[in-house]
């Protein structure tokens, strides 16, 4: 069941450290573990690996696949292991609901090396390729790694310098967070211990399995988020900062939230809400509804 993110710039060690946790996990502690590798879905998808990392359409749909075998293996008792860049901040966003959902428990491995030796490495890999050498390379970073395909300067540049939204331990979705460099020892016992003997996450409004819904429901909700969205542009119109709810006392739209919602943010945000609140809540919560709304607000119009 637990999930683990591999994330790291270019050459700096991913799969090297998933074969390690792999072979740690099954030979120490006899867990099933299932790796799954984004340059082994580049491949099945039959991509060339840089043309992804440039084509969004390609990379979006390489994203997809992974999530989606996430999702068929995560339930599961075992280790998954997803060997990737996992550089988008929201995907890996994603990938915690998740495993929350699931009520497993996740951590975050992030791999960092120095730009210019890496770079190097990666040139090391375009002259084996170039001489046609399938050894692997003795390199700590390239070792358990066949025939890696080189990056492009392209490529690189980007996925290291430009792309890349490095994970931070305070997110909850990064954390708990372990970082390690080429010549660092993983703490392996304490991924062990974050995964086994660490409480999952509680599922939240997000990630709770579909109830059934009424039609009277469904009227009630779309009334109160529209009595919401419109108390709110009326405060905007005359220049109010927070905006308060007299039917629901204690909560307030943030002043950075007022001054975000334009009638089509407010629109968009409505109809978000809308579905999650379909496949998420019941009649028996429409009194609460209209808060969790005054939340979401306050949550999506600050990121």
């Amino acid at each position: 069941m637990p999930l683990i993110i591999i994330c790291g710039t270019p050459v700096s060690g991913k799969t090297t450290r998933a074969k390690e946790l792999s072979d740690f996990f099954k030979n120490k502690h006899s867990k099933e573990v299932e790796i799954i590798s984004e340059d082994e879905a580049i491949d099945k998808l039959g991509y060339d690996k840089n043309n992804t990392y440039l084509d969004s359409q390609m990379e979006k749909r390489m994203r997809g696949y992974l999530k989606s075998e996430v999702l068929r293996l995560i339930g599961k008792d075992n280790v998954v292991i997803l060997d990737g860049s996992n550089y988008i901040k929201g995907y890996r966003y994603e990938l915690y609901c998740a495993s929350k959902a699931s009520k497993s428990t996740q951590c975050t491995v992030y791999t960092i090396r120095n730009h210019d030796e890496a770079w190097e490495a990666n040139q090391q890999r375009i002259q084996s390729v170039n001489e046609g050498d399938s050894s692997e390379s003795s390199n700590k970073t390239e070792s358990n790694v066949r025939n890696p395909v080189p990056y492009t300067e392209e490529v690189f540049n980007a996925l290291t310098r430009l792309r890349f939204e490095e994970p931070i331990s305070s997110n909850r979705w990064d954390s708990p967070l372990f970082t390690v460099q080429p010549t660092d020892e993983l703490d392996l016992d304490s991924i062990y211990k974050v995964l086994f003997e660490k409480k999952p996450p509680p599922p939240n409004m997000s990630t709770q399995n579909p109830p059934l819904t009424t039609t009277n429901f469904l009227y009630e909700l779309d009334k109160v988020t529209q009595a919401i969205s419109k108390q709110i542009l009326e405060a905007k119109q005359l220049n109010i900062d927070e905006v308060k709810f007299p039917d629901y006392p204690g909560c307030v739209l943030e002043a950075s939230c007022t001054q975000q919602a334009s009638p089509q943010q407010l629109l968009r945000l409505r109809r978000q809400f809308l579905t999650y609140a379909k496949m998420n809540h019941s009649n028996e919560e429409m009194s609460k509804i209209g808060r969790y709304y005054i939340q979401y607000l306050n949550k999506t119009l600050t990121e």
